[in-house]
Order: C-alpha cells, then sequence, then structure tokens
C-alpha cells in the first residue's frame, strides 16, 4: 500500500475532503489572512497571509495538497471516488 493510499484511507483525509473539511479549510485560511492583516508589519504576519494562500485555495477549488504531496490525485471529487472503493 503506497503512502496515498494510506493517506486517503485515514479518518484524517476523509474529514478534509468532506464538505465539513473544506469550510474548515476555508475558515482556517481566513483566519490566517485575518492575522497575518492584524501585524502585517512583523514578518510572521505575512507569512500568516502568504500561508493562507493554501488552505483557502484548497476549501475553494476542492483540491488537497497532502494527498497530492504523497503521490495521489489533486482532484477532491478524484479522492472521494477512491474513498468510496
Amino acid at each position: 500500500m503506497s503512502s496515498a493510499e494510506a493517506f486517503n484511507r485515514s479518518g484524517f483525509s476523509r474529514f478534509l475532503n468532506s464538505p465539513a473539511g473544506r469550510v474548515f479549510r476555508l475558515i482556517a485560511g481566513t483566519g490566517f489572512l485575518v492575522v497575518g492583516y492584524l501585524f502585517r508589519d512583523h514578518p510572521l504576519g505575512v507569512i500568516s497571509m502568504l500561508w493562507s494562500v493554501l488552505p483557502l485555495s484548497a476549501g475553494a477549488l476542492d483540491i488537497c495538497y497532502v494527498r497530492a504531496v504523497l503521490g495521489g490525485p489533486l482532484s477532491g471529487a478524484k479522492i472521494r471516488e477512491a474513498q468510496r472503493q
């Protein structure tokens, strides 16, 4: 079993690729963006704003960067299809 398949079978992957997981990623990304904006004069604030791009884009575009790094598909729809099998 590859690491991508093992991740896909985990509860964390199932949560991330569910509708609730997408909402969570959007909220987390918004949180990073807001905190970064509030502390924009500090280097960590800028890093927080840059980091917010990852969860915001993952939630909005229904993609999973973790699975892609592990060698699986990027698309959330393809991941959910693999989870059903």
